[in-house]
């Protein structure tokens, strides 16, 4: 048994003071901490995001009810936000049930933030403000969804056909995979991965913005144009770091989208997961005009100490935990 920590003391203690950074970052703009819980009782609806389960036993229930470990504490800020807590932040642990490597791990460390009357430009420019503070890297680049596939690949995501899709894959070497896959986004996000991913933000931090409507998540589509979501992305030397979104507010349209990726899982993977009726319930009520991102504290410490696998900036990862 390896009973030592993954990381060195001295990560450990770069940790330490990376977390007091961001939380100086937003106490100088006003931003207020909070803690939500870890368990739900339900769960993100992403088909190609598994969330972890747990049993819990009431001593006044006659059977187990089934709990959920959050992959992102992003509906319970939701329903602070639907609240009138205003600008919030959040940094806690996440879970999701993907194999380890070199930058994920089961359990993680997010920021969460979201700010108020802010669209997804503005929170681009405070992240990459962000990244300037904690990493003393150069100002971020930015460039659309469409202009890195132009770049990199020369097609059109929004506009190329499945058949287009197919060739380009099998042109680099992904034939197996696209034989018979028939979803243009799953071809898109392996190209994405794969041929444009490695070849952007290599000496400062590139945001991607722009997504595909069907990408969307929970991000609003663009009024100037509805074949783009207004969501971004960040990466830096090969690492995506942060998932960003101008939010949706419909609430209507959001329990479309949570059924649709519910009757995706369904054909996929014969199961099913309940849909947050809580969150619903608060969209109902009303959320403010806000974006909100996500960003990996590990992954960011990988950057500021130059680690090259989580495990080297993680306590103890779940090799040895």
């Amino acid at each position: 048994m390896n009973w030592k920590p993954s990381a060195e003391i001295a990560e450990i203690r770069a940790r330490a003071q990376l977390l007091t950074d961001i939380r100086h970052f937003f106490s100088a703009k006003d931003v207020l901490e909070v803690e939500t819980p870890l368990l739900s009782q339900a769960t993100i609806t992403d088909p190609f995001l598994f969330p972890f389960t747990t049993d819990f036993s009431s001593p006044f229930a006659t059977q187990s009810q089934t709990l959920y470990l959050q992959t992102s504490p992003e509906y319970a800020m939701k329903r602070l936000l639907c609240a009138g807590i205003g600008d919030i932040f959040q940094i806690c642990k996440a879970f999701r049930n993907e194999e380890s490597g070199h930058y994920h791990n089961p359990e993680f460390s997010i920021l969460e933030w979201y700010r108020i009357d802010f669209d997804h430009h503005q929170l681009m420019s405070e992240v990459d403000e962000l990244l300037q503070r904690v990493l003393a890297c150069l100002p971020a680049e930015k460039q659309t969804y469409q202009e890195a596939f132009e770049a990199h690949l020369s097609i059109d995501p929004l506009t190329a056909d499945l058949s287009t899709l197919k060739q380009v894959a099998t042109e680099h070497g992904f034939e197996n995979i696209a034989e018979n896959e028939t979803d243009i986004d799953v071809l898109l996000q392996l190209l994405f991965s794969h041929c444009v991913e490695p070849k952007i933000g290599q000496d400062k931090p590139i945001i991607i913005y722009g997504f595909p409507a069907s990408q969307a998540a929970l991000a609003r589509l663009s009024k100037e144009d509805p074949r783009v979501a207004e969501r971004f992305e960040v990466y830096f030397k090969g690492i995506e770091l942060a998932n960003g979104f101008h939010e949706l507010k419909n609430p209507q349209e959001q329990r479309e989208r949570f059924e649709n990726d519910i009757a995706k899982i369904k054909h996929l993977y014969g199961t099913t997961r309940p849909i947050d009726e809580n969150l619903l319930s608060a969209l109902e009520n009303g959320l403010p005009d806000c974006s909100g991102v996500a960003l990996g504290i590990d992954r960011l410490l990988m950057l500021k100490t130059g680690a090259s696998h989580i495990k080297d900036v993680l306590t103890m990862s779940v090799s040895n935990a």
